[in-house]
């Protein structure tokens, strides 16, 4: 079975002035389709420029990136905005919301610049906003939402392109234990109940508990990878 992400030797090497600053060195492994990882490590550990090379926001100084079966490292910048728009989906701690559009056209955005038609783009919105659980929310803008519900909404948005992957940066960073749990908990569904492939990056041990499997970033290396036999269960 070809893996949803495999990185081979993947470095990331940046100047600021005369100085080079390896982010990344060499960093190998694969990720099968519906799996549930967390990517962990302290700050400078190499987690969050792995996350921007996984997302397809930058490309590597060396190293083999594939995505579902694609050479992402061979692709210039047009195609890698072809295939982030069309293969992932992105969750952020902020929730990058348009302030004047309702939850409908927010999750509707990713629609609306492939190109799908109105009637379309309109059911795949409120299913995907029924699946988060916000059904009676969609007509509401994010300032008549909690911080919890737009994390939901912003979920949404990531799920209704179909992605293969759902990226999530810190998607609980500015909330409280209790949404917390609950975004993590969704996040979880997705996993189980559709086999969507989540990669997920935090500090918190708490948060990585939800996924089977950890990778352990430090000095822009992997220094661990642990699958578990049990985690959290919401």
């Amino acid at each position: 079975m070809t893996p949803t992400i495999a990185l081979h030797d993947l470095h990331k090497t940046y100047r600021m002035g005369d100085v080079e600053v390896h982010a990344l060195q060499g960093v190998s492994f694969e990720i099968q389709q519906g799996e549930f990882i967390a990517i962990m490590g302290p700050s400078g550990s190499g987690k969050s420029t792995l996350m921007n090379l996984i997302g397809c926001l930058d490309t590597p100084s060396a190293g083999a990136y594939q995505l579902d079966g694609i050479d992402v490292e061979k692709l210039g910048s047009a195609d890698l905005s072809l295939v982030r728009a069309r293969k992932l989906g992105f969750v952020f701690q902020q929730y990058n919301l348009l302030a004047r559009q309702s939850a409908l056209r927010n999750v509707e955005m990713p629609l609306i610049y492939r190109g799908v038609g109105r009637a379309e783009r309109h059911q795949r919105a409120t299913t995907a906003l029924g699946i988060v659980g916000m059904s009676d929310r969609v007509h509401h803008r994010p300032n008549e939402l909690s911080g919890g519900q737009q994390q939901r909404v912003a979920i949404a948005r990531a799920l209704v392109g179909s992605p293969a992957v759902i990226l999530a940066d810190e998607p609980t960073g500015a909330l409280d234990t209790k949404t917390s749990a609950e975004i993590m908990g969704i996040l979880q569904r997705l996993n189980r109940q559709q086999g969507l492939t989540v990669v997920l990056v935090t500090h918190e041990a708490d948060v990585a508990a939800y996924a089977r499997r950890v990778l352990t970033m430090r000095d822009g290396r992997l220094v661990h990878d642990e699958s578990r036999s049990q985690e959290v269960i919401q």
